[in-house]
């Protein structure tokens, strides 16, 4: 099997990795990224699309079939948003955007980051957490040939990658003691690229993954 994905969010840091894995990858064959801006890659396996309106797809819709994967990394901070606001681009966008796509492609595999402490339930006291649980409940029935929901923690970025958040390279030196004191919390952008494209190849059980599972993921062959 070859993989044709569509990634978002790749002018972010957890986009732009799990690009450049794919990139990487011998069994990835074609990339479609959808931006808003330029992300400023040029590979022979990349196609770049720049469109606004991540909730009015059509003029993009005959660009957006024939794909078996979806990476959906775009994403907000919810710190300075009510919680209609944050809905809105959570929810709702990501829910308008991924019904095209299933519409246009039945046999995809679809992953999804959320993060870690996402609740399920929808009935916590964390607005952001909510959001993202109900955001996750209702991509999992949806349809998709397989969904994934992603729940990192904290993200150990790639090397050499541009859009690293500035805070996280402040951490990098610790990540090898982060990684063994709080395996539960912790993961690299490379195990988070990799195991969304062997979750594609192989499958897996679990449709919710935390940071420990992903680790595992990533190193299946």
């Amino acid at each position: 099997m070859k993989i044709k994905a569509i990634i978002t969010g790749v002018t972010g840091m957890v986009g732009e990795g799990v690009l450049h894995e794919c990139l990487k990858h011998p069994d990835v064959e074609s990339v479609l990224v959808i931006n808003r801006k330029p992300c400023g890659i040029k590979h022979q396996k990349l196609i770049e699309i720049i469109h606004q309106d991540f909730f009015d797809l059509s003029p993009i819709e005959n660009h957006l079939a024939g794909y078996n994967a979806c990476y959906f990394c775009a994403g907000i901070s919810s710190v300075g948003k009510k919680e209609e606001e944050y809905k809105h681009i959570t929810y709702d966008l990501t829910l308008n955007f991924t019904s095209t796509l299933l519409k246009l492609n039945k046999d995809m595999t679809f992953c999804y980051v959320s993060g870690v402490g996402t609740d399920s339930t929808e009935k916590g006291r964390s607005m952001w957490a909510r959001v993202k649980g109900k955001t996750e409940n209702d991509l999992l029935k949806l349809g998709f040939k397989d969904a994934y929901m992603f729940r990192p923690g904290y993200i150990q970025p790639t090397k050499g990658l541009k859009n690293t958040y500035k805070i996280y390279k402040f951490f990098t030196p610790f990540y090898p003691i982060l990684k063994t004191l709080l395996p539960k919390y912790v993961v690299s952008l490379e195990e988070v690229g990799k195991s969304m494209i062997n979750v594609t190849l192989y499958g897996s059980e679990k449709k919710i993954l935390e940071c420990r599972y992903i680790s595992q993921l990533s190193k299946q062959h």
